[in-house]
């Protein structure tokens, strides 16, 4: 026992520093390439832009 921590604690600790730090990283790198900028311009966008919906259907069905 180091520090009064058994093994398995100490396996438990390094790999929640490890999903911690991926995450800060990945969130990171997220912020930096502008993904965050504008997320509410993608629901205006969705619904003015013409979709595959509005197609006509075809006349074979």
């Amino acid at each position: 026992m180091l520090l009064g921590m058994s093994i398995g604690t100490w396996i438990l600790l390094i790999t929640m520093v490890c999903f911690s730090g991926s995450a800060l990283l990945i969130w990171y790198a997220a912020k930096t390439s502008g993904q965050f900028d504008d997320v509410e311009g993608v629901k205006y966008r969705m619904l003015e832009e013409e979709s595959a919906v509005d197609a006509p259907i075809d006349a074979k069905r």
